[in-house]
């Protein structure tokens, strides 16, 4: 099992708080989802409303064990918003997805349990 995947694995060395600041993650909603056949590991590929200081952005997310495509629009997830884009295949995804591994490794998406605005910031 990979590292970041390990529930028993040790906590990661201590960074102070303008680290975490670095790191922007947002709030935003699914407004499309489309399957990605051409991923090496199965995967969806997703626009995502993170209002108008982000914009809507593209992730592709290796979600398909445990959602149902049908079910995705419309749903917040939490996503990193300013790693760079990276090239998936033939699929340019501009953020990072956020999510934890159920007890099998399959990615369970981390999202808020009330609605949020668009685009809110974690802190």
């Amino acid at each position: 099992m990979h590292l970041l995947h390990d529930s028993s694995a040790p906590a990661a060395p201590q960074i102070g708080f303008d680290a975490f600041l670095a790191v922007d993650i947002r709030i935003g909603t699914i407004i499309a989802a489309q399957p990605f056949p051409e991923a090496r590991k199965p995967a969806y590929k997703l626009e995502i409303d993170f209002g108008p200081g982000v914009g809507v952005k593209r992730s592709s997310a290796q979600i398909t064990r445990r959602y149902d495509i049908a079910t995705l629009v419309g749903r917040q997830v939490a996503a990193v918003v300013n790693f760079p884009p990276r090239q998936i295949g033939k699929f340019m995804s501009e953020v990072l997805t956020l999510g934890f591994p159920d007890e099998n490794g399959d990615v369970i998406l981390f999202a808020p349990d009330h609605p949020a605005p668009n685009g809110a910031r974690l802190f």
